[in-house]
C-alpha cells in the first residue's frame, strides 16, 4: 500500500507499475455522450474517487460539516477495501485548515489496501506560513503534479495551485505571478476572478504536452486529475482554463478531467471530452459523498455513493 510514509519514485508518488500491471490494456474509444444507466459487462479496471474531505476538528458552517468527515472517509475506505480497485485518488482539499488536521484524517488513507494519489487544493495550504514548505511532505508528494499508468490508460495529475496566492510565499516569484494574473481576470470581470483559484506555471504548461505526447506515442487512454474546475464557466474555474481547454481538446485520447473544489458538483461535455466535477464530501451532516469509477473499452461508468452523482460516459 502506497502511504505518506512509502518511499516515493517519481516526482509526485511511488511508480504503481507493478501493482497495476495485472490489469489489461483498453483498447480505441469512439464518440462520447452520457447515458442514465449502467452498462452491462465487466469493466477492464476500477479505481476510487474522493473529493474535498476538507476536515478540521471546527464547528459546522452552514452546509459544510468539518469534523465529520472522519466518519465519512472511514466508511469510503472499508468500502473500498471491500472492492477489485487498481487506486483511489482524493481530489484536494484533504483538510479545511489548521497542520494538525492533516494528523486526524492521514492516518485514515494509511487503512486503504489499495495504492492512493493525492491532488492537492487550496485548503490544503491553509496551514500557515511555518507549513507551506511542509505539505508536500506530509502528504507524501515530491511534486504536486506528476502521472501514472494504469492497463493501458495515464493519469495525469495537475496541479492548479502551483500558481497561487496561497501556496507560495509572499515575494517568491509564483506569488507575485499569480497577483498579475488574479489583477488581469478582475480587470476583465472574470467570475473566477477569485483569490482561492490558482493556476499552472509554463514549467508545468510543458509538462503537461510532454505527458499528452508520450501517451499519444503510446497508445494510452489519458485522464486528468485535478483540484479545480475547467468547464463549464463557473466561480470555482482555474484561472487560465481557456489555455488549458484549447490544450485538453486537442488530445485525441484524452477521455475524460475529474476535479473537486466546487462543492455542488457539475458536469460539461465539450469537443467529446467529459469534465466531471464531483461533490464535496464535507457537505452534508448525515449523508457523504465519493465515486467507484468502472473503466471499459468504450465507456467510464461512475457509480456515485451517497449524494454524488451516477454516470455512464462514453468515450
Amino acid at each position: 500500500m502506497l502511504s505518506r510514509r512509502n518511499t516515493l519514485a517519481v516526482p509526485g508518488l511511488a511508480a504503481a507499475g507493478a501493482l497495476l500491471a495485472q490489469f489489461a490494456g483498453l483498447t480505441t474509444p469512439a464518440s462520447a455522450q452520457t447515458a442514465a444507466t449502467a452498462p452491462s459487462g465487466v469493466p477492464l479496471f476500477r479505481f476510487g474517487i474522493i473529493s474535498d474531505p476538507q476536515f478540521a476538528a471546527v464547528a459546522p458552517r452552514r452546509t459544510r460539516f468539518y469534523a465529520n468527515s472522519l466518519w465519512k472517509l472511514s466508511e469510503a475506505v472499508e468500502m473500498f477495501n471491500g472492492q477489485d480497485l487498481a487506486f483511489v485518488t482524493t481530489l484536494g482539499d484533504i483538510i479545511d485548515r489548521h497542520w494538525t488536521s492533516y494528523d486526524a484524517i492521514l492516518p485514515l488513507y494509511d487503512r486503504l489496501k489499495h495504492p492512493h494519489f493525492f491532488v492537492l487544493g487550496n485548503h490544503d495550504y491553509e496551514v500557515g506560513a511555518d507549513y507551506l514548505a511542509s505539505v508536500h511532505r506530509i502528504t507524501g508528494l515530491k511534486r504536486a503534479y506528476y502521472d501514472f499508468q494504469a492497463a493501458g490508460h495515464r493519469f495525469i495529475v495537475i496541479d492548479g495551485n502551483d500558481v497561487s496566492l496561497f501556496a507560495n510565499a509572499p515575494g517568491s516569484e509564483k506569488h507575485k505571478l499569480a497577483a498579475t494574473r488574479l489583477e488581469a481576470l478582475k480587470s476583465r470581470g472574470a467570475a473566477n476572478a477569485q483569490t482561492w483559484n490558482g493556476g499552472v506555471s509554463d514549467e508545468q504548461f510543458r509538462f503537461l504536452e510532454t505527458s499528452f505526447a508520450a501517451a499519444e506515442r503510446a497508445g494510452e487512454k489519458v485522464i486528468v486529475l485535478g483540484h479545480y474546475p475547467m468547464f463549464p464557466a463557473n466561480e470555482h474555474n482555474m484561472w487560465d482554463s481557456e489555455r488549458l481547454l484549447e490544450l485538453f481538446t486537442a488530445q485525441k485520447h484524452l477521455q475524460a478531467y475529474f476535479c473537486g473544489h466546487n462543492h455542488a458538483g457539475n458536469y460539461g461535455l465539450l469537443k467529446g471530452k467529459h469534465f466531471v466535477n464531483m461533490k464535496g464530501m464535507v457537505e452534508t451532516a448525515t449523508t457523504t459523498a465519493y465515486a467507484t469509477v468502472e473503466v471499459f473499452a468504450d465507456r467510464l461508468n461512475v457509480i456515485g455513493h451517497g449524494v454524488e452523482t451516477s454516470r455512464n460516459l462514453v468515450v
